[in-house]
């Protein structure tokens, strides 16, 4: 090994017994079970869903909880305790209002609380090293839930822990701690959460959701193609920034902008009621109902809209080797005679009141909405509170994630129709398949690095990861935008979607794409972005059995279901979450809300930390300890007393 690697090692390691203890201690967790890891996807705003799965570990703790009650489910206190796991603020608001007047009744229902609470915790932890431990416990109670975790076999008097409660309780401090112990079980419970994209749109807040996630303690995001349009608009992109205000227009999602992010959307607003005062917009009403005049909206949505469709073709006229002109739509208007020709078909126009669109150059904008379109990516740019959340969404991201046997990216990989990766041309190289998942996230970290002053190639790139054809995020034809809006006819708003989601259900075509993800047998191919209609007879699982779609319609717009995928040291299993409800109505009625657990495969033994790529990993800091001793003992690096 490299005299100066090892250099730097011996700063953290400053003797040979330092580094032999930390061998010892890493090859025991190769023989521990590997951790469990939960991958979730297609979250589309909805923060409280996401937290109610995050909570309760997508039902893992429940049969643990049921075996502290002897297996008594329907028992109030069953239920109380799974409440305060899931939503300690709700339920101890509603212990606050029982012990009003009950301060000994509070203290006993406290210290047997907690009791319970790290019968659990002593159950996560077995297969822990102390030093991770020691990172989920939460610094102002590590003393008292020290004690209460070796309690009583760790010699502490019994005193010593109920005058500590006692003093939380009587300083009202007490649910603190009770709160702390929940958060501290579920991140035990979970080694590691993974997205498997699209955080935004369509539900109401994508700030909340990554606030919720920037919370939890191992987090990793695979992009989806609705993240990659959040990061480009806060890049400061003309397309994606007007992709994100008519998408939050069209579902009435107004707040995330405005309120989240601090955005001003009076520009917009300003353009609408001068070019578009009279018209109706029939065709950009909202999806849902709300407090502002849904013609405003409309409109609004009207305006942005138009002010989209001429960028995107003069992207598509930038980037002719993307192969997407008939994206550049509004060349085959023909607004006299009320109609529009797409692949060599005429059609007739819903609405033909286009006052912004010259036919003479209709992809150039007007200069109201030259106008609009600088103030709206000012504020964009400017916005402090989305560059941290778009920063930390591309710092934690990436195309594709391999963890174990599941080889997690959010789409596809575009293939034709006999199988065979197609081609993308990325930083002057002709890419196929998984080979263009590193070249992307090359592209993608490269533009955020930069921030406003990526280059305009890089950033582009956030766009077709959008909507182009062979985009990996995508895996459709077309995205018929302008169709759905101005088109009765539906064979016209028809997306195709690319062979890769017919060849999914062939158990030998997806045992070749994970051997070129790297897991050479027994892959899974594990997929978000399409929702599974279960209602239509869909199974998330196909027919080939080694490959799964999570996408379970997290999204109000296409259901109230989401998916798990479990991957634990026995197999993978799939949770499917339904009923979403708000928590205070669950907790004030007792609720126990149960996933639906499937099975997709079981292992015959236990999967064990060595043999998974974290234990690859594992091995290879071994080997540069043993080099580091090896050096110690040589004299080739002095040690420290």
């Amino acid at each position: 090994m490299e005299p100066m690697v090892l250099k730097i090692l011996s700063k953290t390691y400053r003797s040979s017994e330092s580094a032999v203890f930390e061998i010892a201690a890493l090859k025991a967790q190769l023989e521990l079970p590997k951790g469990v890891t939960h991958v979730i996807s297609d979250v589309h705003g909805e923060a409280r869903k996401l937290r109610h799965v995050i909570n309760n570990a997508s039902g893992r703790l429940r049969p643990k909880v049921a075996e502290l009650f002897d297996g008594d489910t329907n028992s109030p206190g069953f239920k109380e305790f799974l409440h305060l796991l899931y939503y300690p603020t709700e339920l101890l608001q509603m212990k606050e209002e029982e012990f009003r007047d009950n301060s000994e009744g509070r203290y006993q229902w406290v210290l047997q609380t907690l009791q319970r609470q790290f019968d659990i915790i002593r159950w996560e932890i077995h297969s822990k090293r102390r030093k991770d431990i020691k990172y989920y416990t939460p610094k102002q109670f590590r003393e008292l839930f020290e004690i209460l975790l070796n309690y009583p076999a760790g010699g502490h008097h019994e005193a010593f822990l109920f005058a500590t409660i006692r003093e939380l309780v009587n300083r009202k401090m007490e649910y603190e701690a009770l709160r702390a112990a929940s958060r501290f079980i579920r991140n035990l419970s979970v080694e590691e959460l993974v997205v498997a994209g699209d955080l935004g749109d369509r539900g109401s807040r994508i700030d909340w959701v990554i606030d919720y996630l920037m919370h939890q303690p191992n987090v990793s995001i695979v992009w989806g193609n609705h993240d990659v349009s959040w990061m480009g608009a806060c890049l400061g992109h003309p397309a994606l920034i007007a992709i994100v205000l008519r998408v939050s227009l069209r579902y009435r999602r107004m707040f995330q902008l405005e309120e989240g992010y601090g955005i001003l959307t009076k520009p917009l607003e300003m353009l609408a009621e001068s070019v578009y005062a009279d018209d109706p917009a029939d065709c950009f009403l909202p999806k849902r109902g709300g407090e502002r005049d849904e013609r405003v909206i409309a409109r609004m949505q009207k305006a942005i809209a138009i002010i989209q469709f001429k960028l995107e073709g003069q992207l598509v006229e930038r980037h002719r080797e993307w192969e997407m002109d008939d994206r550049n739509i509004l060349h085959n208007l023909d607004l006299e005679a009320g109609t529009v020709t797409i692949k060599g078909k005429q059609y007739p126009l819903r609405d033909s009141h286009l006052p912004t669109v010259d036919p003479s150059d209709p992809n150039k904008l007007s200069p109201e909405e030259e106008h609009c379109l600088q103030r709206l990516i000012e504020s964009f740019v400017s916005s402090a509170r989305l560059w941290e959340h778009m920063k930390w969404v591309t710092e934690r991201g990436s195309m594709a994630e391999v963890r174990d046997k599941a080889v997690i990216f959010h789409a596809c990989l575009a293939l034709d129709e006999d199988g065979a990766y197609q081609s993308l041309n990325i930083d002057g190289k002709d890419l196929r398949g998984p080979e263009q998942f590193g070249a992307l996230n090359r592209v993608i970290k490269r533009a955020f690095k930069k921030g406003t002053a990526a280059d305009q190639s890089d950033v582009d790139w956030l766009y077709y990861l959008w909507a182009g054809p062979k985009s990996p995020l995508f895996g459709k034809d077309k995205m018929a935008t302008f169709e759905s809006y101005f088109i009765e006819d539906k064979e016209a708003k028809k997306e195709h979607r690319n062979p890769w989601f017919e060849f999914l259900h062939d158990h030998s075509f997806c045992e070749r794409v994970c051997r070129d993800m790297g897991v050479q047998d027994g892959g899974l191919i594990v997929n978000g972005h399409v929702p599974v209609k279960v209602e239509k007879g869909e199974d998330p699982v196909k027919r080939g059995g080694n490959a799964v779609t999570i996408d379970g319609a997290f999204s109000e717009a296409y259901g109230d279901r989401g998916f798990t995928l479990i991957l634990s040291p026995q197999g993978e299993y799939l949770a499917e979450h339904h009923g979403f409800k708000d928590p205070v109505s669950v907790v004030r009625t007792g609720e126990d809300i149960i996933p639906t657990m499937r099975k997709i495969r079981t292992y015959d033994s236990l999967r064990l930390v060595k043999d998974t790529d974290r234990g690859s990993q594992i091995r290879q800091q071994i080997h540069a300890l043993e080099s580091l001793v090896e050096a110690y003992q040589n004299g080739e690096i002095n040690e420290e007393e």
